[in-house]
């Protein structure tokens, strides 16, 4: 019994990192704890990667009727249902905070500040509008939906094991996944990534330099304005780092 037990827990672990990125009912019962909230980062490529198979799936339907922009704009339609808009509303929050605030306590209260405004809404419209004529130019479309969202969900966990956190635990989260962020699971995630992207390069050699580029510059660039500007990372901040990797490699693409 013992030996199926961390079988169990990653299992479960994978599932609540479901739960976490998307609105996917969780199809199992999770014996919630602070450990095995920390577990689940390990799956946040790999439920990036599910989402681009469901993406092309869905792309590879609605191309049957509609203009590939139209299909491209639904396939993004569809993301930010599937997703609840996470990421996009941590990027409008965090640009909002970082634009409006002249303190770090008062950037951490834009945050926490439920309504958007207009540095929030010009972020938010350009980054979609971004994202949208990016997917239509891509080469390989197929490849851009595919390998993006597994890549763009690297780079929290890089910023989560290199940077502090400095908002409020109990109005947060995303705390609970960075509590005793593990060095070995961050390794694991960023091997899988590796393999998945070497893997696509085949088709498209640029994707494995895409990948490095995206992640790095802004794990590093997005990071260094973090530290200098709130001292560490926000929970916005992460989901905004998504949205930022997630275009850099649609623009290598």
């Amino acid at each position: 019994m013992r030996s199926a037990q961390p079988v169990k827990q990653e299992w479960q672990a994978f599932w609540l990192a479901i739960g976490f990125l998307t609105r996917i009912p969780m199809l199992v019962n999770i014996d919630y704890s602070q450990r095995l909230m920390n577990q689940s980062s390990l799956y946040f490529p790999l439920v990036g990667l599910l989402l681009g198979v469901l993406y092309l799936c869905v792309y590879g339907v609605l191309s049957l009727a509609f203009s590939p922009l139209v299909s491209i704009i639904l396939v993004v339609i569809v993301h930010l249902f599937l997703t609840g808009a996470f990421h996009e509303d941590g990027l409008a929050d965090s640009v909002d905070a970082l634009g409006g605030g002249y303190t770090v306590e008062k950037r951490l209260a834009i945050m926490k500040d439920s309504r958007i405004g207009t540095y929030g809404t010009v972020a938010l419209v350009m980054a979609l509008l971004l994202k949208v004529a990016l997917l239509a130019e891509a080469d390989h479309l197929w490849l851009a939906l595919l390998a993006a969202p597994a890549v763009s969900r690297l780079t929290p966990l890089l910023l989560m094991a290199t940077l502090s956190y400095v908002t409020d635990p109990d109005k947060s989260k995303s705390k609970p996944v960075a509590d005793g962020f593990s060095a070995s699971r961050l390794a694991a995630a960023i091997g899988f990534v590796l393999i998945v992207t070497g893997t696509l390069s085949f088709w498209q050699p640029v994707l494995i330099t895409g990948t490095l580029a995206a992640v790095l510059l802004v794990a590093l660039c997005w990071g260094a304005y973090l530290k200098r500007q709130l001292g560490g990372y926000t929970g916005d901040a992460l989901g905004a780092s998504v949205v930022l990797s997630e275009l850099v490699l649609l623009l290598f693409l």
